[in-house]
């Protein structure tokens, strides 16, 4: 496990890419596009810079289960106690169901606009919606992780270069888009671009499921080195960021209206209209696939969330292996539950309950960041080695006070 050949740090990828992956959802991709098309390319140093803010975050995660051989949740339930269990719960249940709402839906309407088999829209978003969660129930049940990895990998290359494609073959001039990247500004600041702006960068790279990373590392190697981690992280968010930064040139192009899974129909049937209907197929595969890929990984990552939560509510032992925790009871019932209680989102408007989830959801990166700059400071918990670098400790102030303003302006705005 010593040796560092450029075969062993190519395997350890992949790890991050999971995670990249399961982070892109339904509403990551509409909020990517739907900033493009308000405020242009401008905006792609957002991008970037809330691909960084993750790689710091999931760093920490990682670091810590390097130097401690436990989850992060192991931590925080042994340090911070019954209070955090307590509200980890609340937020873990409310975040299940409303994302795993999100997902089916967002299922049912990519694939109801691949094969338009119904005459209704909601008719095809409700049977796709139910069939795309039976079969990644039933996917990760016949194969396991490995297959479990090659599917990923094979939506993971349909997302990236069906996206990319379209972004390379409508793009504004090279210039604008260097400048984007390279100099940051928030256009129509006082018309709603400091939010959309905010969103950009906080909904890059997804938000609970960074602690899916954990189990992921481990079902992939025993021991990994922290080097190894940055590797994997860095090829991760980079390729997040690439998504990212199509989505938003993509919506750049085109003048769109409305928000979530609808959205995406809406801009393939416009980029159509543009560019012919192959560019219309190439896109809504992507985003099939992009999206397809997060319920798949939520479907197999947060279970593992639930049974190590309940694990160490049980007992203050050392934790379970990702196949053990896969054969509890624990794991077995969420995964069923989460695949299915959210079905009741096809039929009925959650609208006024979502509000509530908004503000539950603004405030978890914020809490990561406070977790990481409490327990890798500490050398009695994670040794000097281990410990937050100096430059890591202002990176997580910045991130920790990043996301405690986006988190206010969620709220308010939700009240407003």
């Amino acid at each position: 496990m010593n040796q560092s050949t450029p075969k062993r740090k190519f395997a350890i990828i992949g790890a991050g890419l999971l995670v990249a992956a399961t982070g892109v959802g339904a509403g990551d991709l509409a909020t990517a596009t739907f900033s493009g098309s308000q405020l242009g390319v401008a905006v792609l140093w957002a991008v970037v810079f809330g691909a960084f803010m993750k790689f710091v975050l999931n760093e920490g995660l990682a670091r810590w289960q390097v130097a401690t051989n436990s989850t992060l949740l192991h931590g925080c339930s042994t340090h911070l106690g019954t209070p955090f269990r307590i509200v980890f719960l609340v937020y873990l249940l409310a975040w299940s169901f409303f994302v795993g709402s999100a997902l089916i839906s967002a299922c049912g309407v990519a694939a109801h606009a691949l094969l338009p088999v119904f005459d209704s829209p909601v008719h095809g978003k409700i049977v796709f919606g139910i069939l795309h969660s039976g079969l990644g129930i039933l996917l990760l049940h016949i194969g396991g992780f490995k297959w479990f990895e090659r599917i990923m990998q094979v939506c993971i290359g349909l997302m990236f270069v069906t996206v990319l494609f379209t972004a390379l073959r409508i793009h504004p001039p090279v210039g604008e888009i260097v400048r984007g990247i390279a100099i940051p500004r928030i256009p129509r600041l006082e018309d709603g671009g400091l939010e959309w702006t905010l969103a950009l960068m906080g909904g890059v790279g997804g938000t609970l499921t960074v602690l899916s990373y954990s189990y992921w590392l481990q079902e992939k190697r025993s021991q990994v080195t922290v080097k190894e981690i940055r590797i994997d992280l860095m090829v991760a968010y980079i390729v997040t960021a690439l998504f990212g930064l199509a989505m938003v040139i993509i919506g750049s192009q085109v003048e769109i209206e409305g928000r979530g899974a609808g959205l995406i129909v809406t801009l393939a049937d416009m980029l159509e209209a543009e560019s012919g209907i192959y560019l219309r197929w190439m896109f809504l595969i992507g985003a099939w696939g992009a999206i397809f890929s997060s319920l798949l990984g939520v479907w197999e990552s947060v279970p593992f969330i639930f049974a190590d939560f309940v694990h160490y509510s049980q007992s203050s032992q050392s934790g379970q292996s990702p196949d053990e925790l896969k054969r509890t009871r624990s794991y077995r019932l969420y995964q069923v539950a989460l695949s299915v209680i959210p079905l009741a989102a096809l039929f009925v408007s959650f609208r006024e309950i979502q509000k509530l989830y908004s503000i539950i959801g603004a405030f978890f990166m914020p809490f990561l960041a406070f977790v990481l700059l409490y327990l890798n400071n500490r050398g009695s918990l994670v040794g000097n080695t281990f410990k937050n670098h100096p430059m890591t400790n202002v990176a997580l102030v910045g991130v920790l006070l990043f996301f405690l303003w986006t988190a206010g302006r969620t709220i308010f705005s939700v009240f407003q």
